[in-house]
């Protein structure tokens, strides 16, 4: 049987993590886009500078994407994760740029036991990504299951 570093039990409501910096480049930016979000201030740094943006910013999917692996490298892979019902919040605040040294953070809200499968635990969570200068540009309400610890 699989062991995992983190199960149900490891994420009492209050626990955090952190993951981070991650510096985020220009061309990152402008190839995520090109191939998932080809809007023109995303991909053309000259025809980004006419919006209100006043230059090329990461598509808020590309941040999310961004979030969503840091996530992974946090605790994600290491845990005994079984899925996700969704996201039921998800909000773009600030713009990404190029140069931005993003990090994550992952704060439980809450933390029970599965009424239904005894042996699952459901864990609701508020994840951040935060800039250099501690603004936060992404938060995500969200929810995953995780398997409980095995006895004996």
């Amino acid at each position: 049987m699989t062991r995992f570093r983190y199960y149900w039990e490891d994420f009492p409501a209050g626990r955090v993590f952190e993951h981070g910096p991650r510096t985020i480049a220009h061309d990152e930016i402008v190839d995520f886009a090109r191939q998932w979000d080809p809007q023109r201030y995303h991909v053309d740094p000259v025809a980004a500078k006419e919006t209100p943006y006043g230059g090329l910013i990461a598509s808020g999917w590309h941040s999310g994407c961004m979030l969503m692996r840091m996530m992974c490298d946090a605790y994600l892979n290491e845990s005994s994760c079984i899925g996700a019902p969704g996201i039921e919040d998800w909000r773009m605040a600030l713009p990404v740029r190029a140069g931005d040294a993003l990090r994550y953070r992952a704060s439980v809200l809450e933390s029970r036991a599965s009424a239904s499968r005894p042996e699952r635990g459901i864990v609701r969570w508020r994840w951040e990504l935060l800039n250099q200068r501690d603004e936060i540009p992404v938060t995500m309400i969200g929810t995953q299951f995780f398997l409980r610890r095995p006895t004996a």
